[in-house]
Order: structure tokens, then sequence, then C-alpha cells
């Protein structure tokens, strides 16, 4: 892998990944789980919870990545839009650095909804273990 290096993958957050996060992490909170109280404050429903993104970010790092031996040393997200059940997410990574000398690799990140519109964006530190 090296600098420049570009990286894409589609996630969807379907009922499954929805309700699947809010059994394991009891996070209840009206804005992700009552439409009403979403809508009254500007939303079009509820909000998907943004630690859903941080999930899809762990499954990038462990699973789509050619090497194996990495673990996440920092990891940044920025949220610019809601996303809502169902929507279909493309990830963008990019290798902004590879730092041999420490063994570690910087990706600079975008999530984008199918109008195309930034959702969330961020870095990732990845170290070789």
């Amino acid at each position: 892998m090296k600098k420049g290096d570009k990286f894409q993958q589609t996630f969807t957050v379907d009922s499954r990944v929805y309700k699947g996060f809010i059994d394991i992490f009891k996070d209840t909170n009206p804005l992700h789980t009552d439409g009403a109280f979403a809508i009254e404050r500007g939303f079009k429903s509820e909000v998907m919870h943004g630690n859903i993104l941080n999930g899809f970010l762990s499954y990038f790092i462990g699973e789509c990545l050619p090497l194996k031996n990495v673990i996440i040393q920092t990891q940044e997200i920025k949220f610019s839009l809601p996303v809502y059940l169902d929507s279909v997410l493309t990830f963008n990574a990019e290798i902004q650095d590879v730092f041999d000398s420490v063994k570690m690799i910087e990706f600079k990140y975008y999530f984008q909804n199918v109008e195309g519109k930034k959702v969330a964006k961020g870095t990732i530190q990845i170290g070789l273990i």
C-alpha cells in the first residue's frame, strides 16, 4: 500500500444494522427512535446513530484492506449531514501518507449519500503489527 492508493466500499444503513445497533448498545434516544420527535426538530425522520458509521470504518480497516496485520491507532469523524434508515452510503478513502519508520498508514475518508453529498469525513491512522 502506498500514498495515493484509493479504496471505495458501499454500505447500507438497513433495518438490520439499525436494530442491531440499538439491541447491542441500548441507545434509544428519541432522535434515533421516535419519528415525530425527530421531525419536530427539523429532520425527515429518525436520524441514524452516527456510531454506525464507525462500525463501517472498522469493517473497512479489518476486512477491506489487503493487509490483515493492522490495528486502528486513531480515528476521527466529523458528521455534516444526517443519515436516515435505508440510506446507501459510498465510502471513499485515500492513503495520505505512509510512515515506514513507525509502521503507520494515514487515510483520509468520507461517506457520501446517493445525492452525492458528504455526510461525514475524517482521518484514520493504522499501525502495522
